[in-house]
């Protein structure tokens, strides 16, 4: 037996408890392996691009391997040849059914019901351990998401990506990365000196005072009480004073007040961050000018005139010398200003500055969450990012689209500057948090997003948080009834038995869907795509719901089975498996599993 044989064996041992895609394609390796060694492939082929997972169609076989048609051209064999003698291979092993070759060269793989029926013990067994996965190592992982500017509270649009930043973290921390959750507080600009003027003059009003919101102010009604609170600190010490006398008091009492109300908005969503992270901090302290040193000791800083922008005409755009980062040559389209001509740093500046702290707190990987407009700032952030840490650190952004809200059939318009759009406590409020969670995970992140009040409180299959709950919710009906009906099982002895009799195609659908959740939590965790969560929910659901409806037409399909004790404590076993496994996607996404439904 030959090393790779020995390791493959090992690894098959150690997580064939866990996912049975992996162990399939432990085997394939193995066979091909084994062809090596008998002359019927050649040594040194890079096996890397093989694959074991569910076919297009279902009819085809329960799993498909493109092993033969990616070797095929590394190997100088025809794809044909090399399917065929792997699936004579395969077919001798007790796990596999039937293996059939299919079309130029893909293998087709029907797999021993047993097999699928272990699955239940499997899950019994793991608990909520079943699909957590050692795919991140403990790696340490930074999800810095939300960080909207302290001027409000926040709305609708944040509330995406604070729900996708959060599912993500809870996502990676789930396939075993070490995650910490930042958010970054935008305090550095001129938004916050808006933002205490507007706050003056809630506390000029306060005082009695008629006042007017000119434009560049912040007229909402949020910061009333915030007025008010600086009326009952500083009284009326503020009045008739210009604004250097309070502008450094006020802005820091206004963000302060702005930060309590996001932490609390955040809080309804059911969302804590581990770290707060101010831009301010940044300015004064060293901390531009230390990581603007280390892109120039790597010749990355130089002085330079831009070309004109391509594509279009800038009127009062002119050649003058700048300081730029030379961010082409880590895959950015164009060099970058990292400075104004009036020796003031750009937006860019701190940004930099801020992924250099993030680079020197030695995290292994960085992800940021966006909102759409800021699509344009993708290359020159992981230019950064890249230069940086000398391409160790990885960095992935991900853009949260917009989201659309409707309501009574029309379109909800929101503007934050006029006061009168719609916040994430507005959401929540309404819907609740388990709603407003799920929904927003119901479509990819850079993909538009429609949010009806009302669709989202259906109870229908057109719902998909609705239907999922509703499976959680059956679930736990079944097994309270079970148990009034003095019908006992123990979860403990149960996962060491065998399930021989849950053998009709509809029950060994579940078995199949619970079968590619490990899969499933590793290409979401890999993607970081926290949405494919969601769908897996939903056609898990379904098919337990599909299920549950044929239990009304055939009696065996029924899970409380009153003259068969033991078939019941059975199926008690089968359906506690699934609620396993919705209890851990709901997890992942952050939603609470109904117990019951209204």
């Amino acid at each position: 037996m030959t090393w790779l044989q020995t390791l493959l064996n090992r690894k098959i041992e150690e997580k064939r408890f866990m996912d049975l895609f992996y162990t399939v394609k432990q085997h394939v390796l193995n066979e091909l392996e084994r062809m090596v060694l008998a002359g019927e492939l050649p040594t040194g082929l890079d096996m890397a691009s093989v694959a074991v997972e569910p076919p297009r169609d279902p009819l085809h076989g329960d799993m498909a391997t493109n092993a033969a048609m990616v070797l095929s051209k590394s190997a100088k064999r025809n794809p044909r040849e090399i399917a065929e003698k792997l699936a004579k291979r395969l077919s001798t092993l007790d796990l596999i059914e039937n293996s059939e070759v299919a079309g130029p060269g893909f293998l087709n793989l029907r797999i021993n019901i047993e097999a699928w029926q272990s699955i239940f013990n499997k899950i019994l067994e793991l608990g909520s351990a079943y699909g957590r996965t050692g795919l991140g190592e403990n790696l340490r992982v930074n999800v810095e998401f939300v960080s909207a500017n302290p001027t409000g509270p926040l709305h609708v649009g944040h509330t995406r990506g604070a729900v996708f930043g959060d599912a993500l973290s809870q996502l990676l921390s789930f396939a075993g990365y070490a995650v910490t959750r930042e958010y970054y507080i935008n305090d550095g600009g001129s938004q916050v000196d808006t933002l205490a003027r507007s706050v003056y003059l809630r506390y000029l009003e306060a005082h009695g005072q008629d006042v007017a919101f000119e434009d560049g102010t912040y007229p909402g009604d949020y910061l009333i009480p915030v007025g008010q609170a600086l009326k009952a600190k500083v009284g009326s010490d503020y009045i008739d004073k210009s604004e250097h006398y309070w502008l450094d008091d006020v802005r820091k009492f206004s963000t302060d007040a702005m930060m309590k109300l996001i932490k609390n908005d955040l809080a309804a969503l059911g969302i804590e961050m581990d770290i707060f992270f101010s831009e301010k901090s940044l300015y004064g302290g060293g901390k531009i000018e230390e990581a603007i040193e280390s892109l120039k000791s790597k010749k990355l800083i130089y002085e330079g005139i831009l070309d004109s922008p391509k594509g279009k005409k800038v009127e009062d755009w002119e050649p003058r010398r700048q300081t730029l980062f030379k961010s082409s040559s880590h895959g950015d389209d164009v060099d970058r200003p990292i400075k104004k001509s009036d020796g003031t740093w750009t937006y860019f500046a701190p940004d930099i500055a801020y992924h250099f702290d993030k680079v020197e707190r030695n995290f292994d990987q960085l992800i940021d969450i966006f909102g759409a407009d800021h699509g344009g700032y993708v290359k020159r952030m992981k230019a950064a990012v890249s230069a940086l840490s000398d391409d160790k650190v990885k960095f992935d952004i991900k853009l949260t689209q917009l989201v659309k809200l409707f309501k009574r059939g029309e379109p909800f318009k929101m503007s934050k500057r006029a006061g009168t759009f719609v916040t994430l406590r507005d959401l929540v409020d309404q819907v609740g948090s388990d709603v407003t969670r799920f929904v927003m995970l119901t479509r990819k992140n850079d993909a538009p997003l429609d949010f009806d009040f009302e669709k989202v409180l259906e109870q229908s299959r057109d719902n998909p948080v609705y239907y999922v709950q509703y499976a959680s919710a059956r679930i736990h009906s079944v097994l309270r009834k079970a148990k009034e009906a003095g019908i006992y099982f123990d979860e403990k002895q149960v996962k060491y038995e065998t399930f021989c009799e849950i053998t009709h195609e509809a029950e060994i659908k579940i078995a199949k869907k619970l079968a590619e959740w490990p899969r499933l939590v590793e290409i979401s965790a890999k993607t970081h795509e926290p949405h494919r969560i969601a769908f897996y929910l939903y056609e898990l659901a379904s098919d337990f719901h599909s299920l549950w409806n044929k239990g009304s037409e055939n009696q065996e399909l029924r899970f409380i089975q009153e003259n068969n004790h033991k078939l019941t404590c059975t199926k008690m076993a089968m359906i506690s498996a699934v609620l396993v496994v919705i209890s851990s996607g709901l997890g992942i996404l952050g939603v609470e599993p109904a117990t019951q439904m209204n």
